[in-house]
């Protein structure tokens, strides 16, 4: 399976799980992409790429892991429909900003919709 079938798959089962629930198809979402790395400085470049891009982006955190490791992680944030061609859209591009600066796209999430 390649990295876009990953997401795709995932993408997929998000949405599905949110319409299933009852999340309203036709309203605007809070989409949130999320990176993580252990490097601010690079995080702090990759966040300027997706503002470029359009994206709304969160102030780095500190994130203890189980293991204890602390790593950083950021959201690039930006309003649209639950639909998937525009989220893998906006993964694939996102994807090309982790992989310039060596850092993780952790994937995304959104909020149930009335």
């Amino acid at each position: 399976m390649t990295v876009q079938q990953h997401w795709q798959e995932e993408t997929r089962e998000i949405i599905s799980s949110l319409l299933e629930d009852g999340s309203n198809p036709d309203v605007a979402y809070t989409i949130e992409h999320h990176f993580s790395g252990l490097d601010f400085n690079r995080l702090e470049k990759a966040a300027v790429d997706c503002f470029k891009a359009g994206f709304e982006v969160s102030d780095a955190e500190e994130l203890t892991l189980e293991d204890g490791q602390t790593i950083l992680c950021f959201d690039a944030i930006k309003e649209g429909p639950l639909n998937e061609a525009a989220i893998m859209q906006h993964i694939e591009e996102l994807l090309k900003v982790a992989q310039k600066y060596g850092i993780e796209y952790d994937g995304w999430g959104t909020y149930f919709e009335e």
